[in-house]
C-alpha cells in the first residue's frame, strides 16, 4: 500500500525526532516491507511488547510518518512517504536531483529486473488530506455533478444511493463516459464507497477497483481519506498515485479559496493518468 497525507508546511522537529530513533526507523522499515499491519503483526516482527510499540508509533503518527486507517476493529499503519520526500524536496531537490533521479532509476530497474519471478499482490493505495471546511461542505463536494467538473474535468454524476449507477463524464459537451461503477455504501457525510470501472460494465478477471471516501471533522477542518482498492496491477497504482494527489489539491483548493488551481495539476506530473481520466 501506498499512503500519502498532504499536512501543507511541515514543522521538521518531530520528524527528524523520530527517525532519530534506531527501534522507530525499523518500524518504517517493516511498514516499507509490508504496509497495512496491525500493532499485533509489527510486534510479532519486531519481538516487541505492545505497550513499547505503541509508545514508538504514536511518536511516527505524529510526525506524519505514519498514518492510521481504521478497517472494522482493526488499526491498521501505513507508511506515510509525505514527509520524507518534503525534506528531499527541500534540502536535495535544488542541488542535486537530475543526477539522483538518474541512479534512484537505474537501482529501481534493477530491482524490478531482480524480482521479476516474484509475484506480489498490488498494493492499495491510500492518500489523506486536511481540509479547511466542514463535512457536509466535502461531502456536497465529492457527489455534485458541477463542482467535481470544475475539480476533477470531468462531473461525476448519481443519485449516490446504494446500489445506484454512477457515471465519470466529460464536460466537453459530448457527456461521454469514460468511467462508471456502483454506489457501495453511502453515509453522508462521513463514508461513501464506490467502483470504478468500465462504462459498459465489463469486469476484469479480478473485479473492479473500489474507492472509499472516509470524511473525519474535527476542530473547523476535515481529515479526507481515500482508499483506492482491488487495483488491476502496478501499473494501474502508478496512474493512481499521480492521478488523487492531483484531484483532491484541486478540491482542497477550491474548497477554501473558492477558486481550483490555476493550472490543471495532472497537467504537471509525468504520466498523463488520472483516476477516470484520459489524456
Amino acid at each position: 500500500m501506498m499512503v500519502v497525507v498532504d499536512e501543507g508546511t511541515a514543522d521538521w522537529d518531530p520528524v527528524f525526532r523520530a527517525l532519530g530513533d534506531r527501534t522507530r526507523r525499523l518500524f518504517l522499515d517493516r511498514l516499507r516491507e509490508q504496509d497495512g499491519q496491525t500493532l499485533g503483526e509489527l510486534c510479532a516482527r519486531l519481538g516487541m511488547a505492545r505497550q513499547s510499540a505503541t509508545q514508538h508509533l504514536d511518536v511516527l503518527v505524529r510526525a506524519g510518518l505514519v498514518t492510521v486507517v481504521r478497517r472494522g476493529r482493526e488499526r491498521l499503519h501505513y507508511l506515510n512517504p509525505a514527509a520524507i520526500s518534503e525534506i528531499g524536496e527541500r534540502w536535495i531537490s535544488a542541488f542535486d536531483r537530475p543526477r539522483l533521479d538518474a541512479l534512484q532509476d537505474i537501482r529501481q530497474r534493477a530491482e524490478e529486473h531482480a524480482m521479476t519471478e516474484r509475484a506480489a499482490p498490488v498494493p492499495t493505495y491510500v492518500y489523506v488530506t486536511y481540509i479547511r471546511a466542514s463535512a457536509e461542505q466535502v461531502w456536497h463536494a465529492l457527489t455534485d455533478a458541477d463542482l467535481t467538473a470544475r475539480y476533477w474535468g470531468h462531473a461525476n454524476v448519481s443519485d449516490w444511493q446504494p446500489g445506484s449507477r454512477w457515471e465519470h463524464r466529460r464536460t466537453d459537451g459530448s457527456d461521454r463516459v469514460d468511467v462508471a461503477g456502483r454506489v457501495l455504501e453511502a453515509d453522508p457525510p462521513r463514508r461513501m464507497v464506490i467502483t470504478f470501472g468500465s462504462p459498459d460494465g465489463d469486469e476484469p478477471p479480478g473485479g473492479d477497483s473500489a474507492v472509499t471516501f472516509l470524511v473525519e471533522e474535527h476542530g473547523g477542518i476535515v481529515r479526507l481519506t481515500v482508499t483506492h482498492e482491488n487495483l488491476a496491477d502496478a501499473t494501474a497504482l502508478g496512474e493512481i498515485s499521480h492521478g488523487w494527489p492531483a484531484i483532491l489539491a484541486n478540491l482542497k483548493s477550491l474548497l477554501e479559496t473558492g477558486e481550483v488551481l490555476p493550472e490543471a495539476p495532472w497537467d504537471m506530473t509525468p504520466v498523463a493518468a488520472t483516476p477516470g481520466r484520459t489524456p
